[in-house]
């Protein structure tokens, strides 16, 4: 068999070389991407605001925040919740109000009903004893404001009385906040503070965003990286590497700084940022979904 080229056209088989080139070019297929180590944030860095943190904090599950980006979602998130509650309130009285108004419906129509009933009754029986000379006659009334109608706008053009206009319900709103990252419930009050030790002069005053190597640990004084997986002591909020953990602290579980007894609830482990190695972290690849090539 005589080879051919990737580029060749003139083979009746449609390669699969062919197949994948064709669908980069015309935009078929799904669209796979790994970020890279420049597309993910650093260790340190609040998980909303993306910059180091000034007054870093950590929920439970380990995602780091600045204090004041956290709290500030918080209240919105709240005040959002407020405002959801007050129009689901005031869905729940007009519903009360619509009922009240059916039920005063069909005691009007109950009592029309009644009065006919009463009125055929009663012609029935002047019929029976004869024509009365003193009776007017039955006339039917042509417009629409009588029998009830009245209390019914005629306007078929509004679009509240349309039949295909229906109004979405609210559902009662959910009072619990979620945190943004990991979807969990929660609360201003299970915030933990974080202390970072500077790997630099701390009478250094200049910014932190262009440092590369901002934080050590400060028991081991290892340079703290987004590819040093870290642990924050919950009673102090002292960051410390997870080699520290296993190898000094779990063995009598005492905080290697102050000496406090710690449990497996004070060891909570941080979440890191990026290294660019499929190894070390997760949701790394983006995956988008496009039309599918068919041959």
């Amino acid at each position: 068999m005589t080879r051919h080229s990737k580029n060749c056209t003139a083979s009746s088989v449609y390669s699969y070389h062919e197949k994948k080139k064709d669908a980069k070019a015309s935009g078929y297929g799904s669209l796979k991407l790994r970020y890279g180590k420049d597309g993910v944030k650093d260790f340190d860095c609040c998980s909303l605001s993306l910059h180091p943190c000034r007054n870093p904090v950590v929920t439970p599950d380990g995602h780091l925040f600045d204090k004041e980006a956290i709290l500030e979602y918080i209240i919105m998130k709240k005040n959002e919740i407020s405002r959801k509650i007050k129009e689901y309130e005031k869905q729940c009285k007009k519903e009360q109000s619509e009922l009240e108004e059916l039920g005063e419906a069909e005691n009007r129509s109950r009592l029309e009903k009644f009065l006919k009933t009463e009125a055929a009754v009663s012609s029935a029986s002047q019929a029976a004893q004869g024509p009365s000379t003193s009776s007017k006659g039955n006339v039917s009334s042509v417009s629409n404001m009588v029998q009830g109608l009245d209390k019914k706008l005629p306007s078929f053009w509004i679009p509240s009385l349309t039949p295909e206009n229906k109004e979405s319900k609210l559902q009662k709103p959910d009072k619990t906040i979620f945190c943004p990252i990991s979807g969990k419930p929660l609360k201003a009050k299970d915030l933990i503070d974080v202390k970072f030790t500077l790997a630099v002069d701390p009478d250094d005053k200049g910014s932190l965003e262009g440092r590369r190597e901002r934080y050590k640990c400060p028991v081991t004084d290892d340079i703290l990286r987004n590819n040093v997986p870290c642990a924050v002591l919950k009673p102090t909020g002292d960051v410390v590497t997870v080699s520290c953990v296993e190898t000094l602290i779990k063995k009598d579980m005492l905080h290697p700084l102050t000496g406090v007894k710690l449990s497996e609830k004070d060891i909570i482990i941080l979440n890191r940022g990026g290294t660019g190695f499929s190894s070390a972290n997760e949701q790394l690849l983006s995956k988008k979904a496009r039309p599918v090539l068919q041959a």
